[in-house]
């Protein structure tokens, strides 16, 4: 018999982060590297790791996660999104507890775009009457 897999995917602004969970040591592997490797900063692998921590399953799970886009803090806040959906997929009863928290809305803040006329998409050319 084959072991469980569960699947999910997580997004944050042009990050998408695709994630499987398997019965395991707690082992996170990210783009096939150690978490800590991969997020430098300590902010990043606390946000991680978050709904593990949260439903005490730190160390139940081993997560392999293939993300890619944006940078280093929106793939991690795409990972924490995938994580969560994917623990919803373990165990329904979960979800209560994660949508309290806000981990399973996504996010939808992403840059706006450049306006034509202007320097960047709010600041305007400076105005001169004379």
């Amino acid at each position: 018999m084959a072991e469980e897999l569960f699947h999910a995917t997580g997004k944050r602004k042009t990050s998408v982060a695709r994630v499987w969970m398997r019965p395991g040591t707690g082992e996170i592997t990210i783009n096939k590297k150690p978490s800590n490797q991969y997020l430098d900063r300590e902010t990043d692998r606390a946000l991680v790791t978050e709904p593990l921590v949260l439903t005490d399953l730190r160390d139940k799970f081993d997560i392999f996660v293939n993300v890619k886009g944006g940078g280093i803090s929106g793939q991690a806040g795409a990972i924490r999104h995938g994580i969560s959906r994917a623990l919803v997929n373990l165990d329904p009863g979960l979800r209560d507890t994660l949508k309290k928290a806000g981990f399973l809305t996504r996010d939808s803040r992403i840059k706006e775009r450049k306006k034509y006329g202007q320097p960047s998409a709010r600041a305007h050319f400076q105005y001169s009457k004379r």
